[in-house]
C-alpha cells in the first residue's frame, strides 16, 4: 500500500511539472529559439515599440512641466518668476551660441 501512495505522489507531482511548464509556455521559448529571424524580428519590434514609448512618455512629461512652469510664470511669485528668468536667460544663451 505505502508503495501505490509513493506512485500517486509522483503522479500528482508530474501532473503539476507538466502543467508548470505549460503555463511557462518553454514550447513557445525553444521554438523561438530555433528561428533566429523571428527572434530578430520581434526583438526589433519591440524595441521600436519601447522607443516610442520613451519619447511619447518624455514629450508628455515635458510638457506638462513646461505647463506648470508657465502657470507659475503667470502668478508672478518673487522667487520662481525669477528662476523661470534664469531659465529663459540661459535657454536664450544656449540658442545664441549655437550655429547652424
Amino acid at each position: 500500500m505505502p508503495q501505490e501512495e509513493k506512485l500517486n505522489a509522483l503522479y500528482r507531482m508530474t501532473t503539476q511539472l507538466a502543467q508548470q511548464m505549460e503555463k511557462s509556455r518553454i514550447s513557445e521559448y525553444t521554438e523561438l529559439l530555433h528561428s533566429p529571424f523571428r527572434l530578430i524580428w520581434l526583438n526589433i519590434l519591440s524595441g521600436v515599440a519601447r522607443g516610442l514609448g520613451i519619447a511619447l512618455g518624455f514629450t508628455f512629461f515635458a510638457a506638462t512641466i513646461i505647463y506648470v512652469l508657465q502657470v507659475l510664470g503667470a502668478l508672478n511669485l518673487p522667487i520662481i518668476g525669477d528662476y523661470i528668468a534664469d531659465i529663459v536667460r540661459i535657454v536664450q544663451h544656449q540658442l545664441e551660441l549655437k550655429t547652424f
